[in-house]
């Protein structure tokens, strides 16, 4: 399944002497495809995570309309749009982002605990996926004792527990050493390969040979690298 933008854009209006908007998105079609990963480059403030953002379902575009299969997703509550964006995206966001009370087993299955209890199923699924990403004998560790790519990797679990239709990376390799950022990228591509819809947000070089899309981001304009 398919997530559309259709002219989406986003301005933020700015209060000085002459009163104006700034352009965060320019006016865009977007698209993301199963089984592929869409890169976004750019410099920082060039809008990339905007986009993400607005395309993920948690920033409201200033207009255009995003479509999941045919559901416009700001057309929906708060409450309906949050269960969709459980149920069908895994959301990677910029940083270190695990629960410091929760241990690495814990975190991964929160997306489930959010709506339900965990099953058997899902504590059998996060154990599989506690060892495709490396973190096997850490399950009971605690974010304060997990190194920055552990803790990415633990991410990317989460953002994969509800075996989502779309993962949204934003940012997945920031301040990780060569190692760890080559971890990330070949796990992103598994995903891809497994035949979910990639969003990566990066400024890392070496991501574009892992994509099968690459776009750049300069000034909130989008355009085919």
């Amino acid at each position: 399944m398919k997530v559309i933008g259709k002219d989406i854009s986003k301005s933020y209006f700015r209060e000085t002497k002459e009163a104006n908007y700034f352009h965060a998105v320019e006016k865009t079609d977007f698209e993301l495809e199963q089984g592929k990963i869409t890169e976004i480059m750019g410099r920082s403030g060039s809008g990339k995570s905007t986009l993400l953002n607005i395309m993920s379902g948690l920033l409201a575009p200033s207009e255009g309309n995003v479509f999941l299969g045919d559901t416009d997703l700001y057309s929906l509550n708060d409450k309906k749009l949050s269960k969709l964006r459980n149920e069908n995206f895994g959301i990677i966001p910029q940083g270190h982002t695990g629960i410091a009370s929760l241990n690495t087993l814990e975190n991964i299955l929160l997306p489930v605990l959010l709506y339900k209890k965990a099953s058997e199923e899902t504590t059998q699924r996060a154990n599989r996926l506690i060892e495709t990403v490396g973190l096997k004998g850490l399950e009971k560790a605690y974010p304060k004792e997990l190194s920055g790519g552990e803790l990415r990797r633990m991410a990317i679990a989460r953002a994969l527990i509800m075996q989502p239709k779309v993962i949204f990376a934003d940012e997945p390799t920031g301040d990780l050493d060569d190692e760890n950022t080559e971890t990330v990228l070949k796990l992103l591509r598994q995903t891809a390969d497994e035949g979910i819809a990639v969003m990566l947000v990066t400024h890392e070089a070496q991501a574009e040979k892992y994509a099968d899309v690459v776009y750049k981001m300069d000034g909130g304009k989008l355009r085919k690298h």
